[in-house]
């Protein structure tokens, strides 16, 4: 059993978390004499950066791969076989392996409602895949260890299912825009993709999504690091500590008119902690810029009426703010 503990550990540290490049980086800087605050902010960029840019190709492409498994068509039928709650909870679990943030995911909702998908279904994923899609379990797993990863996951879609469930209970699909309700669906089928295919896909999306993040990873490392080398830790305990009971309300407010997504949100959230921010403080943050950022917010808007899109930002926003107070009380037992 210890031998098994060490040998996950390894696996977190020395592979998820690149802690041997984090060395080798601050051994090559203190080698060139660049030491103090500068060393510490470019040892910060440098490792932060480099790891997040190969466990994001290798997760993208991973995912990519199982992701051509299961276009729009197979997806909507599946969940068309399952009904009620049931139905919630396969959608939310679907979208985990969707795109990375929610503007990517909204167009699919989007097809998924005018296919005829009950209204808390279709946002029962759209509340899963941009908050805990399977990159964001293994980068918290890198950054904040394995059981911060696994309960960030487990609430996220406790948040994806009840808000789905609720929207529904309250009979919200009358508030969806007419366009998207009464739009012409033309089932194409799945076609057939051999594995080239597949890797071809996978490559393309792999090509298309780093470049559409990378702005967003550089400029979150490079605020991570001042955060982290620079910012005083009082000023970070005084705003956004446990013992400012307000915390986790700002934090969650501040966060949704942002757009990011969970690679730059990430090494933000690694210098706060480090600072001594409260965990769900930090967690509640992500969430909200990953779920409620502003130009999906936008986006939504062209697809919902106001009634249900108040409505979801509501309910996202209460079920962040509550788990975010949730973390900070257990914080002490899982880090």
């Amino acid at each position: 059993m210890d031998l098994l503990h060490s040998g996950w550990l390894f696996f977190q540290d020395q592979i998820l978390g690149m802690k041997w490049l984090n060395a080798l980086i601050g051994n090559t800087l203190h080698g060139l004499g660049l030491d103090g605050t500068l060393g510490g902010v470019l040892q910060f960029f440098i490792y932060d950066t480099i790891k997040i840019f190969v466990l994001l190709s290798l997760l993208i492409f991973g995912i990519s791969y199982i992701q051509s498994y299961f276009p729009p068509q197979r997806t909507k039928r599946i969940l068309g076989r399952f009904h009620g709650f049931g139905s919630n909870i396969i959608a939310a679990l679907l979208g985990t392996v969707t795109p990375f943030c929610s503007c990517s995911s909204i167009p699919i909702f989007m097809g998924f409602t005018s296919a005829g998908l009950p209204v808390g279904v279709t946002f029962s994923f759209l509340i899963s895949s941009p908050m805990v899609d399977l990159g964001s379990l293994v980068l918290l797993m890198s950054v904040f260890g394995t059981r911060v990863a696994v309960v960030y996951v487990i609430l996220g879609l406790v948040i994806a299912v009840i808000g789905g469930s609720v929207l529904q209970k309250l009979g919200m699909e009358r508030y969806v825009e007419d366009f998207i309700r009464n739009a012409p669906h033309i089932d194409q089928g799945d076609g057939t993709l051999t594995r080239r295919d597949r890797l071809v896909y996978s490559r393309d999306q792999l090509v298309s999504t780093v470049k559409k993040v990378a702005p967003y990873i550089f400029i979150g490392v490079g605020i991570g690091a001042l955060i982290h080398n620079v910012v005083p830790q009082t000023w970070v305990e005084t705003v956004l500590g446990n013992h400012n009971p307000f915390a986790v309300i700002l934090d969650t407010l501040v966060g949704v008119p942002m757009y990011a997504d969970i690679f730059g949100t990430i090494p933000v959230a690694e210098s706060l902690l480090f600072k001594g921010a409260g965990l769900g403080t930090i967690l509640s943050f992500m969430m909200a810029v990953t779920t409620l950022s502003l130009p999906s917010m936008i986006m939504l808007k062209k697809a919902v009426k106001p009634q249900l899109l108040a409505a979801f930002i509501g309910i996202c926003t209460v079920g962040i703010i509550l788990v975010g107070y949730f973390f900070n009380i257990i914080q002490y037992v899982l880090i």
